[in-house]
């Protein structure tokens, strides 16, 4: 190798990451958004990761990489696996909250992440992340009153309150501070449940959860014909795949 070829291999092996780290947040942020919107939430994680290190206090970064954890961490192959991924997803969310705290994606995906943790847990532990859950999905709604993912988070949080038994209701509302829970009712969880679906009709995670609201109040036509139209829909998300395995279980009971 002569010297001229010599310099000209060195400059490009010192390019070449010199490159790489020239990626800039929004540079990463775009990239994610390529790979939610190809189903790659994993790939889309590490991409909005990526952006956050670029830019700690990058809002959008932040909210679209709790987003992408919480998908992650729905249908993650262990409960390990799964808190380390809604803790995730929480801290991204609160600093999303932090950094803008006037826009609705950090306040839902907050609850959205608290929310999906809360599920896993025990009645007690359920009851007690609840107050926070509603407190921010009513913060997003205020910043944004059509937000389908609040009104979805809303939708849940009634419906989830009232399956619990008289005995937890009774405890949230005496034992623990709840008197919020005197608030939740079927009526609400079906308004909510339903506009949620009227705002995002082609999101099949709302027909399937307003599905199960129908079936819990006996409205079990209407709950088939929500089920149905998970399992006939088409898959927008990544979690789209589980969720019309779940639909067709659900639609199997009621017949």
């Amino acid at each position: 190798m002569n010297m001229r070829t010599a310099v000209l291999a060195a400059m490009l092996s010192i390019g070449a990451p010199t490159l790489a780290l020239a990626q800039t947040a929004a540079d990463h942020i775009a990239e994610g958004d390529r790979e939610h919107a190809a189903m790659n939430i994993d790939a889309a994680l590490k991409h909005y990761q990526a952006a956050i290190q670029a830019e700690p206090k990058n809002y959008e970064a932040l909210w679209k990489a709790s987003r992408e954890a919480v998908d992650l961490g729905e249908f993650a192959p262990s409960k390990d696996e799964q808190v380390r991924l809604y803790t995730e997803a929480e801290q991204y969310a609160r600093q999303a909250v932090e950094a803008n705290p006037s826009d609705a994606e950090g306040h839902f995906n907050l609850a959205r992440a608290i929310g999906r943790n809360a599920l896993r847990m025990g009645t007690r532990d359920r009851i007690k992340y609840a107050k926070v859950v509603r407190a921010e999905a009513l913060e997003a709604l205020k910043f944004n009153p059509q937000h389908a993912g609040a009104m979805h988070v809303m939708g849940v949080w009634n419906a989830e309150v009232m399956r619990l038994n008289g005995f937890s209701r009774m405890v949230a509302k005496n034992f623990l501070g709840g008197q919020i829970f005197g608030e939740a009712n079927w009526k609400e969880a079906v308004r909510y449940m339903e506009a949620s679906v009227a705002a995002e009709p082609d999101r099949l995670v709302h027909h399937l959860d307003l599905a199960k609201v129908y079936r819990d109040v006996g409205e079990k036509e209407k709950a088939r014909a929500e089920f149905q139209a998970v399992i006939d829909g088409n898959a927008l998300d990544h979690n789209d795949q589980f969720y019309k395995q779940d639909a067709e279980r659900e639609l199997a009971k009621l017949r």
